[in-house]
């Protein structure tokens, strides 16, 4: 089959769109497919092999966060391209973002499937005020996937219709098997891990409250911030507090032994979070997790069954759950073989075969035969190669 992949956002950024993507490209290219990826990129140079460079990012603020997507147009280009290369699938991934899902679901003759991604409480989102125009894009798309009740919920206020929930997936394997523990912080201390950005919506500022609280009570306890991005505000706020260790841009490669040095896992998101990647890793790890109550996060997190859940921004509930997990080694027991056996339900197998089945249907709804088609005889320029 040949599948386009379409991202709205720079894939010079990593992100959990560009992530989604680029997993869905590299286990549809080992199963014999033909995979080419779309998106917009800062540094087309940089990326060659690994996209198809479309348009010139901007930044923007959407969802509480900022994403840099493009407002090129580019028409001609893309009905050139569409023309030139007769693709049985077109998979946008957040398919009303500006604006290159706009140009290739317009122009494509192929099954156009859809995945939406964000999610979001409040009404004023991206997608209520560009709903005049995003509507001609959701009647092009054959299939429409969603990640999360939450995403569903989210996109559902705008544009009512049928959704197949499709979570995020994640690599199983890389998190669930074997890893060694940091040296450093097997000193007998309780490690409790954060991984995510500085982002404002993360929220780590409840998380630091809330181990100040447990360090009064548990002294013995140590609290690890791993992610991408600069928390030296962060740094300065808690300087003199021993204890709180601090790594930015630590390799993926090297993130499971983070996991497999904690005793527990804390996500204490605020919202408008569709899905917790971050959460499902370390679920696999085996670690028992604490996730904020809310919608993204109680999709995958049963609460005290594979997890516990907490109010959002309550640092005493934070502080609370976390004491709880740590003062008992049956309940941490018990929660962390529950969560392994529910993360496996996020592997990327399972999502990637899920994913394809939405494909089939598309190529149905269109009246398209499904497709047994030898590969491409001649690549497009930049045709991505991420994941094999």
């Amino acid at each position: 089959m040949r599948i386009a992949l379409v991202s709205p956002y720079d894939w010079c950024v990593k992100g959990g769109v560009n992530s989604h993507v680029a997993q869905l490209a590299g286990h549809y290219r080992k199963w014999g497919h033909d995979v080419t990826i779309f998106a917009p990129a800062s540094w087309p140079d940089a990326i060659s092999g690994e996209c198809y460079p479309f348009g010139k990012p901007v930044t923007v603020p959407v969802g509480g966060s900022r994403a840099r997507v493009s407002f090129s147009w580019m028409s001609p280009r893309a009905r050139k391209i569409l023309a030139e290369h007769d693709f049985d699938v077109m998979h946008a991934h957040e398919p009303l973002m500006p604006l290159v899902p706009y140009h290739m679901l317009r122009y494509t003759k192929a099954a156009r499937v859809g995945t939406f991604h964000a999610a979001s409480e409040s009404r004023l989102h991206f997608y209520g005020i560009t709903r005049p125009l995003a509507k001609r894009n959701m009647e092009r798309l054959d299939d429409r996937i969603a990640v999360s009740p939450a995403a569903e919920h989210h996109i559902s206020r705008f544009f009512p219709g049928e959704y197949t929930i499709i979570p995020n997936g994640i690599e199983y394997d890389h998190f669930a098997r074997p890893a060694d523990p940091i040296p450093e912080f097997m000193d007998g201390k309780k490690n409790i891990l954060f991984v995510g950005r500085p982002d404002k919506r993360k929220g780590l500022p409840y998380l630091l409250k809330a181990f100040l609280q447990i360090r009064q009570v548990e002294p013995e306890t140590r609290l690890i911030v791993v992610g991408a991005g600069d928390f030296s505000k962060y740094e300065r706020i808690m300087s003199g507090i021993p204890d709180i260790v601090f790594r930015e841009n630590v390799p993926y490669p090297e993130l499971p032994r983070y996991h497999h040095s904690a005793h527990v896992y804390c996500c204490p998101n605020t919202g408008n979070e569709s899905f917790g990647i971050v959460l499902a890793e370390a679920m696999a790890a085996g670690l028992p997790v604490v996730a904020s109550d809310i919608p993204g996060f109680a999709a995958i997190v049963r609460d005290g069954v594979d997890g516990l859940l907490v109010r959002p921004r309550d640092e005493d509930d934070i502080a609370a759950a976390i004491l709880r997990v740590l003062r008992s080694p049956a309940l941490a027991r018990d929660l962390g073989v529950a969560a392994r056996a529910r993360a496996i339900e996020f592997s990327w197998d399972t999502v990637a075969h899920r994913v394809f089945h939405r494909y089939e249907v598309a190529l149905e709804v269109r009246g398209h035969p499904i497709p047994q088609r030898p590969p491409l005889q001649a690549a497009l320029p930049g045709l991505a190669r991420v994941g094999d």
